[in-house]
């Protein structure tokens, strides 16, 4: 998902957000981990990156707010 996009979501649904891609990341190493060769490679790659954007999100909203 885009930053733009992103940033139309209020804190709490980021949270819920960042929540459930940092599981998703979890979930996709541990099948990397036992040799399950049926997802895609990249998509580890996606995912952390999208968990990326969802904390920078979230951190520069807590910098505005504290000045």
């Amino acid at each position: 998902m885009k930053a733009a996009k992103l940033r139309e979501h209020t804190d709490e649904e980021l949270r819920q957000m960042m929540e459930d891609t940092a599981q998703q990341v979890f979930d996709l190493k541990a099948k990397k981990g036992v040799a399950d060769s049926g997802e895609h490679p990249l998509r580890v790659r996606l995912v952390r990156r999208e968990l990326a954007r969802i904390k920078t999100i979230i951190r520069e909203r807590e910098r505005k707010r504290n000045g």
